[in-house]
């Protein structure tokens, strides 16, 4: 089987209080891409680069990780930017200067999942070919999503909830922070939230709290909190990012991924959800142990306790 992870690449450019600025390779679904291609799994990523610097410096660190960037990716006119800005306790936050578009594309026979993500998933014009062709592949891939909202560059909540609330729809499994939800739906819960979307289309609706843990509801009602683990955070510079990846790895690895499985994934038990968020924040809380979006290959993973 084939993931297809569609949205930005970028460099961040991270500002540390009493360091030098440094430059690394990201973008939330590339983060994505990589940590699943760490983890063994045959991963292409659309998306949209320019031939320069920064661009180099992005297809190299997917080259790396054996990521395969999809025909075309690299014909944007200049590599898009973040400047991420580290508080002392480790959080960030970002400031865009992004253009996405993306080149046509025939989706492979192989592929079994389709990973949509953040700004590349609403910014136009790219946001409507991303979503136009996940739709269209809905009846032999597995689509999942992850806003990671970026209030920044999207606007205010009313520019891209209706937006959000179409991809959720048509999505099987949904990831969402508690960050993102207290911007788009301020002053919800995010357990009442997370059920009212698991009543919309989503199999699964995981949302993700931090220092609280992680909690899941799906489509059939079952619903689990576990907490999260306990680490010495460097930074949070891609712990979203890890453990979406690391949500789609425990699918592939229980075969729910491809056609005919949204039923399978919405009648997941407690236990199985419980299983599920434990293996991804498990790979969430290596990513966060060390400085940027760096997630575990699969024998770190293994390895760790």
């Amino acid at each position: 089987m084939q993931a297809l992870v569609i949205g930005e690449a970028l460099v961040d450019i991270v500002q540390r209080p009493g360091q030098e600025t440094a430059v690394y390779p990201g973008g939330s679904p590339a983060n994505v891409a990589i940590g699943l291609a760490r983890l063994g799994r045959t991963v292409q990523l659309l998306t949209w680069l320019g031939e320069d610097e920064h661009g180099d410096l992005v297809r190299e660190h997917l080259e790396a990780s054996r990521v395969q960037l999809a025909h075309g990716a690299q014909r944007a006119p200049r590599t898009s930017s973040a400047v991420a800005t580290i508080a002392p306790d480790g959080s960030a936050t970002y400031e865009f200067d992004l253009e996405i578009d993306y080149p046509s594309h025939v989706l492979a026979e192989e592929a079994a999942v389709i990973h949509l993500g953040s700004i590349g998933a609403v910014l136009e014009p790219g946001g409507s070919k991303a979503v136009a062709l996940a739709a269209a592949a809905k009846d032999r891939c597995t689509l999942t999503y992850d806003p990671n909202l970026r209030p920044s560059i999207m606007g205010e909540p009313d520019d891209v909830r209706a937006t959000v609330s179409r991809i959720t729809a048509l999505s099987d499994v949904v990831k969402v922070s508690d960050e993102d939800l207290a911007w788009l739906e301020p002053g919800r819960d995010p357990l009442e939230v997370a059920q009212e979307w698991a009543t919309t289309g989503p199999a699964l609706v995981v949302v993700t709290l931090g220092s609280q843990g992680s909690l899941a509801v799906s489509a059939q009602g079952a619903q689990v909190h576990i907490p999260a683990p306990a680490v010495v955070v460097a930074d949070t510079v891609g712990a979203g990012d890890s453990f979406m990846g690391g949500l789609i790895d425990w699918l592939w690895s229980a075969n729910l991924l491809g056609s005919g499985t949204h039923a399978a994934i919405a009648a997941l038990s407690a236990d199985e959800l419980a299983a599920l968020l434990t293996t991804a924040a498990r790979i969430a809380a290596i990513t966060v142990s060390r400085p940027g979006a760096n997630p575990p290959t699969r024998l770190e993973l293994d390895g760790s306790p």
